[in-house]
C-alpha cells in the first residue's frame, strides 16, 4: 500500500454500521464476556480501540511492525531512555532539540547514564566514539535548528556492528518523506505534535520499531503499560482524521519551503539560509538518498542579533510561536525558546547563535509569505 492510501484508510476496518472513520472509545474500561475471556481491551492505560487504530496506522507508514501513541513526543523519547540502565553510554547530536538535551542531562544523566555529544555528520567520528558500554545512538536528520544531515545506513551498520541501538527522531519530515525503520534504525520516534497533526490542536508523540515480537518491543511495551503516558481516546480521534491530510500537507510545505529558501538568499538582511532542498546545502545529496522530501522547516541567519529579535514584533501573518508543522507558519527564536536550557559550550560548537531564526513554512499561499517577511525584515532592518 502507497502513502497517500495508507493515510487516508489507515487500518481502519468496517464495522457493522459500516462507520467510514474509527468511533471514539470514551470508556476506562471494557466488560469481559466472562472468567478468562476478554475482547481484547481490559483497562485503557493498557489499550483502547481507538489508539490501537492509530497505532496500528503509524506502524504502517513507518514501515514497522509495532508502534505506542504516546501524550507527547517528549513522552516517546523519555521511553527510549528509559531503555537505558545505570552505566550506559549513549551518543547524541550536538544539534537536537533542547528539550532532549534537558531531558538527558538533567534528568537521565542523574542515573549514571553517560551522555556524550558529537558532531554526527562525521560517521568516521561515531565509530571512533563507540565504547563497550554503548547503548544506543540518538540522531536528528535533519537536525534542529541547524539541518545538519546524518547518514542512517551508516549510523545503523555502526551501532549493530557493536550491539547498540540506533534511534532516529523523524520529527521534521514525517514518515510521508523518511523512513528510518527502512535504513536500518531500531527505533523511530515523531513529535506528532507536528508534521502528523498538522493543525496545531494535539500533543501528542509516536514511537515504532520493526518487530512486534522481539525483546525491544516487549520491553517497551512493559515501560508504556507501567509508565502510563497512553494517548487519549479522542486525541487518538483526532490524529487519525489528521493522518488522512498527512501527504499533501506534507509536500506543500516543502513546496512552499523551496520557494521562500530560495527567496531569503535574495534579502539583504539575510546573511545564511540552511535547508537541505538549497542546492548548496552540504549535506542534500545524502538527504537526498535517504528522503523523498526536504520538508517544511527552515533557519536562517539575519546581519544582526537586533534585526532578529525586532522582525518577531513585526509579523503580521506568520506568528511568533514555538512548535512547527502546523498549516500556519511560525517563526521562532531557537536561542531563547526551543534551546533556551541548551548548555552554551554545546550551543557554540553548532553555530546556532543570536542571529537565527527558525521558519516552520506553512501551507498559507507563498507570495503572502513573502511579503510579510519582507516588510517585518525591512522594519526590523531599519530600528
Amino acid at each position: 500500500m502507497k502513502d497517500y492510501t495508507a493515510e487516508v484508510h489507515g487500518c481502519h476496518e468496517f464495522d457493522a454500521t459500516g462507520a467510514l472513520t474509527t468511533p471514539v472509545y470514551l470508556s476506562a474500561t471494557f466488560r469481559h464476556p466472562a472468567f478468562r475471556q476478554s475482547t481484547g481491551y481490559d483497562y485503557s492505560r493498557v489499550a483502547n480501540p481507538t489508539r490501537s487504530d492509530f497505532e496500528k496506522a503509524i506502524a504502517l507508514l513507518e514501515g514497522g511492525k509495532r508502534a505506542w501513541a504516546l501524550s507527547s513526543g517528549m513522552a516517546a523519547i523519555n521511553l527510549v531512555f528509559a531503555l537505558c540502565a545505570p552505566g550506559d553510554h549513549v551518543l547524541l547530536p550536538e544539534d537536537l532539540y533542547g528539550g532532549t538535551v534537558r531531558l538527558a542531562n538533567d534528568i537521565y544523566s542523574r542515573y549514571g547514564i553517560d551522555f556524550e555529544y558529537i558532531d554526527m555528520r562525521d560517521t568516521s567520528l561515531v565509530e571512533a566514539k563507540m565504547r563497550d558500554t554503548t547503548k544506543m545512538i540518538f540522531i536528528e536528520t535533519p537536525s534542529n535548528p541547524m539541518m545538519f544531515i546524518t547518514d542512517i545506513r551508516a549510523f545503523a551498520a555502526v551501532a549493530h556492528e557493536h550491539g547498540s541501538l540506533l534511534v532516529a527522531d523523524n520529527t521534521f519530515l514525517s514518515p510521508h518523506a523518511q523512513k528510518p525503520l527502512a535504513l536500518g534504525a531500531d527505533i523511530v520516534v515523531e513529535s506528532a505534535t507536528k508534521y502528523l497533526c498538522g493543525h496545531n490542536d494535539v500533543i501528542c508523540g509516536t514511537l515504532a520499531v520493526r518487530d512486534a515480537d522481539s525483546d525491544l518491543a516487549q520491553r517497551i511495551e512493559l515501560l508504556v503499560k507501567s509508565e502510563g503516558p497512553n494517548l487519549s481516546p479522542m486525541d487518538s480521534w483526532l490524529m487519525l482524521r489528521s493522518l488522512k491530510t498527512l501527504g499533501v500537507r506534507v509536500e506543500r510545505h516543502a513546496e512552499n519551503a523551496r520557494a521562500i529558501a530560495a527567496w531569503l538568499l535574495t534579502r539583504p538582511e539575510v546573511t545564511e539560509v540552511y535547508y537541505p532542498g538549497l542546492a548548496d546545502h552540504p549535506g542534500r545529496a545524502l538527504h537526498e538518498s535517504q528522503s523523498t522530501g526536504y520538508g517544511g522547516m527552515i533557519s536562517f541567519k539575519v546581519k544582526t542579533s537586533a534585526i532578529a529579535q525586532n522582525v518577531l514584533a513585526h509579523l503580521r501573518l506568520i506568528a511568533f510561536a514555538e512548535s512547527l508543522g502546523g498549516v500556519e507558519s511560525l517563526l521562532t527564536y531557537p536561542l531563547v525558546q526551543t534551546h533556551a536550557e541548551m548548555p552554551r559550550e554545546l550551543i557554540a560548537r553548532t553555530g546556532l547563535d543570536d542571529r537565527l531564526l527558525r521558519l516552520s513554512v506553512g501551507l498559507e499561499d507563498v507570495e503572502d509569505l513573502k511579503e510579510d517577511l519582507a516588510q517585518a525584515l525591512e522594519k526590523a532592518a531599519r530600528a
